[in-house]
């Protein structure tokens, strides 16, 4: 396993490819989370994939320490502590304590404002120009995700909506924050060092999510190791290296619109492997978010 990647331009095609390949290893999150918190709580199952992650890079932390030191500078701590903090902390969070408040179908309404506020925080933070072909696009998606969300039945009744949707709406704006730091910080820090760091500081983060596992008596073969497994290794590991790889050379509001993908994503795992199906309406409103993704490119 290679994981400093190199290139001597913009890639072009490759760094598209490898964000387009992480939406799709995010996507199937979905299904692979639902099927882990059927047996475990959702701080157990978070720190299990940060473990199995962690376990992952292991042998490559002499590189990554070496790397780091080489690329730190003075001032960069900042930086890169919000970066960690942002994600996968305060987002995984605010996200999981939101869906405690709020139907699911409100809280995919709110997702779809992450590229909107992706593009918002690029223009202020990292001067980055916004066409109107980018904004249309987005536009156009987020429409197509609304339609998702809404052309299902709820999940289930909202205890506190104004609460959840806050908290849902916090969990955006950390993810929005987090394309931004990784743009800027990926100039000059290798892609899979800053993924490393994100897994690491998720393990500890999430650390406690062991001790609960531990004192619950589970075995290791009552465990969802298929959906450790995936969430590990292809949606934390993979994922979080190939986008921010992609991240270096894809402008952030470009980048963050391909995430419009991830709820077309899921819905289409939810079908293939929990048996869930899309509505027609819902079928409508994924080709409105495939429009609108192309439409921004």
């Amino acid at each position: 396993m290679r994981l400093n990647i190199r290139s001597t331009a913009s890639p072009g095609i490759p760094a598209y490819a490898a964000i387009i390949i992480s939406v799709f290893l995010w996507g199937g999150s979905f299904a692979a989370t639902r099927l882990g918190l059927g047996e475990l709580g959702v701080f157990s199952l978070m720190s299990l994939r940060f473990l199995t992650a962690g376990v992952l890079l292991a042998p490559f932390l002499p590189r990554f320490i070496r790397s780091l030191r080489k690329s730190f500078r003075k001032g960069d701590g900042k930086p890169l502590l919000i970066m960690v903090l942002l994600q996968p902390c305060l987002y995984f969070l605010f996200e999981s304590n939101a869906l405690r408040f709020t139907t699911a179908s409100q809280a995919g309404v709110i997702s779809a404002t992450v590229p909107l506020l992706t593009a918002l925080g690029a223009w202020m933070i990292l001067k980055e120009a916004v066409s109107k072909r980018i904004i249309a696009g987005m536009v156009i998606a987020v429409g197509g995700i609304i339609v998702i969300t809404l052309g299902g039945s709820p999940d289930s009744g909202a205890q506190k909506p104004l609460l959840g949707n806050l908290l849902e709406l916090f969990a955006m704006t950390s993810a929005a924050g987090y394309l931004i730091a990784v743009r800027k910080l990926s100039s000059r820090y290798d892609t899979w060092l800053l993924s490393a760091l994100q897994i690491y500081t998720g393990m500890i983060f999430f650390s406690p999510g062991l001790i609960i596992t531990f004192q619950s008596g589970i075995s290791v073969t009552e465990l969802p190791l298929l959906s450790i497994i995936y969430l590990g290794a292809a949606s934390s590991v993979a994922a979080f290296g190939l986008f921010n790889w992609g991240m270096k050379y894809v402008p952030a509001a470009t980048a963050s619109s391909f995430i419009n993908l991830i709820p077309v994503v899921a819905a289409f795992g939810a079908w293939l492997v929990l048996g869930e199906i899309l509505s027609g309406l819902q079928t409508v409103g994924a080709g409105v978010v495939l429009a609108g993704v192309l439409i921004s490119q």
